[in-house]
């Protein structure tokens, strides 16, 4: 499962030991793999990787590493790096300086998760929801400008189809940094729901020999999560 980590808590400061290895014990007991950490600066309000303000920068910054450690203390192995309204190029910045103060950001938080074992992944979304990294180029420039083995990229299907772009083609031209997956369809819900034509996706996953997670992820949860969840796994599954 991924987890949003203002669903756990208001700040993830206030998760003590206890209560981690609490969660972390509920979960394995299930049988459920905690696997990743997104959604990351929804709360506290205020956050923002790129912000003019450099004591909200260093905030995030130090929001950021709390955040690398709770996914390590879960054993999560991912954090996705959308949150698009904490990211957007704010004025009177230049596009320019917007990347150097979020690649500023990213360096500290990427070495911190070598050391525990987590994976960052720059999420490109698509220019609905953020002007700030909307095609995977651009985050694979993010990944060159960090440049730590720990800090790579996630691929959404929704937000490359809103874009216009193959997914196919980009799953093989950056197979090196393609560490996180998200199946979803075109029209925000689950995988063979919409438009897309996701025969090459998975194949071109296969051709590459992608071994990390295929993650679901919707926005409309109806007709409720389980059915969701199984819906997803069936379709996946049958293209294997």
């Amino acid at each position: 499962v991924e987890i949003e980590p203002f669903t756990l808590a208001y700040s993830v400061l206030d998760i003590s030991q206890t209560e981690r290895a609490r969660i972390r014990k509920a979960a394995a007991d299930e049988k459920i793999e905690i696997a990743v950490l997104h959604c990351l600066l929804v709360s506290p309000p205020g956050l923002y990787v790129n912000h003019p303000d450099a004591e909200i920068r260093e905030e995030t910054r130090d929001y950021f590493l709390a955040l690398v450690n709770l996914c390590a203390d879960l054993g999560g192995e991912v954090m996705v790096i959308g949150s698009p309204q904490q990211r957007n190029v704010m004025d009177p910045l230049s596009f320019e300086e917007a990347w150097e103060y979020a690649r500023a950001t990213f360096s500290e938080s990427a070495a911190l998760a070598g050391e525990r074992d987590v994976m960052l992944c720059m999420e490109p979304l698509s220019s609905d929801q953020t002007n700030f990294i909307t095609h995977p180029d651009k985050a694979v420039e993010m990944v060159n400008a960090v440049n730590h083995p720990n800090f790579q990229m996630i691929l959404d299907v929704c937000s490359t189809a809103k874009e216009g772009i193959d997914m196919p083609t980009q799953i093989r031209k950056h197979a090196s940094h393609v560490a996180h997956f998200h199946s979803n369809d075109d029209n925000g819900y689950l995988p063979g729901s919409g438009n897309v034509d996701y025969p090459p996706i998975i194949e071109a996953l296969k051709e590459i020999d992608y071994k990390g997670y295929v993650s679901t992820e919707v926005f409309d949860f109806k007709p409720d999560p389980k059915t969701i969840a199984k819906r997803s796994i069936e379709f996946v599954k049958s293209l294997l």
